[in-house]
């Protein structure tokens, strides 16, 4: 490993640079999990720092599970906790992490009208929406900051008390009528802003995984739009490979493509609206279906 001096200008401790440092290079895998990490006389020249401070380093990886560090051994780094999310799936993380036997935590954080940005009120067709931002968490661990937006007319009567540790497809279901059923969803890798970061206590600019997307209902009528970000230390994106399902094409849903210039939105020009309806609640129930077949195969 490079030699490296610590940043004696950073505000942030000598202990806490040195930790930073390879706690990154154990995420990335420079440092692979069952690895030994340098001795402390190693780290001590590496960063040019004593002894006590290279020790509360390594004692701080250790609080965070990140190494394990034995009596008169050097500290090995841990493979750590990684949870897992198929992302091809409509059902959400509470009641994915539910069939695994998790109990996922869900703390409201927002939960008011506001006005949504252009592209979320272009996909529900109103601008009359709910802002709600909440934080996931298992055994008091943060795993994602959501933020979702429905139309207010569909969820009346909502309450942060009715979304504290539950799942919000589940309340759509029971409480109002709207059963999830389909949508699409866009993968990109991101860094955390302050106030995510604080929510999900990494630091600001941490490399965080956003997932995000629109869903319909059983009747193909647009339900909601929301963006997941996720601790890329604590959550891993699978994807199930089907061959079977590549023979099929579905056209992006509006939300996610915008319609050739100089072309009038279908309401002006007359769309035959109850085809289109009836369209895209055979979509739905085909997505529904396919849903329902990868579940029995997984």
């Amino acid at each position: 490993m490079p030699t490296m001096s610590v940043d004696r200008s950073d505000p942030r401790p000598l202990y806490a640079q040195i930790a930073a440092e390879l706690r990154a290079e154990i995420r990335d895998r420079t440092i692979a999990p069952g690895d030994t990490l340098p001795s402390e006389a190693a780290l001590q020249e590496r960063f040019g720092v004593s002894r006590s401070v290279v020790r509360q380093a390594l004692a701080t990886l250790e609080e965070e599970g990140v190494v394990r560090r034995d009596p008169g051994r050097a500290a090995v780094a841990t493979a750590g906790v990684e949870h897992r999310r198929l992302v091809q799936r409509v059902t959400g993380l509470f009641d994915q992490f539910s069939r695994s036997g998790l109990d996922l935590a869900t703390r409201v954080v927002r939960l008011e009208e506001a006005a949504p940005p252009a592209h979320v009120a272009r996909h529900l067709g109103t601008r009359a929406v709910l802002r709600l931002e909440r934080v996931r968490s298992v055994r008091d661990d943060p795993l994602s900051y959501v933020r979702t937006w429905l139309p207010a007319d569909r969820v009346p009567g909502l309450s942060a008390d009715m979304l504290t540790d539950a799942s919000l497809h589940r309340l759509l279901a029971a409480r109002f009528g709207a059963q999830p059923v389909s949508g699409r969803r866009q993968v990109r890798a991101v860094p955390a802003d302050s106030a995510i970061a604080a929510a999900l206590g990494v630091a600001a600019g941490a490399p965080l995984l956003l997932l995000e997307g629109s869903t319909f209902d059983q009747h193909g009528a647009p339900l909601e739009w929301f963006e997941s970000w996720h601790r890329s230390d604590r959550v891993v994106f699978d994807i199930e490979a089907d061959e079977s399902a590549e023979q099929l094409r579905l056209h992006p849903g509006t939300a996610f493509a915008e319609p050739p210039p100089g072309t009038a939105p279908a309401s002006a020009a007359g769309a035959d609206t109850p085809r289109l309806d009836r369209a895209r609640a055979l979509a739905a129930e085909l997505r529904a279906e396919l849903d329902r077949l990868a579940a029995e195969q997984s």
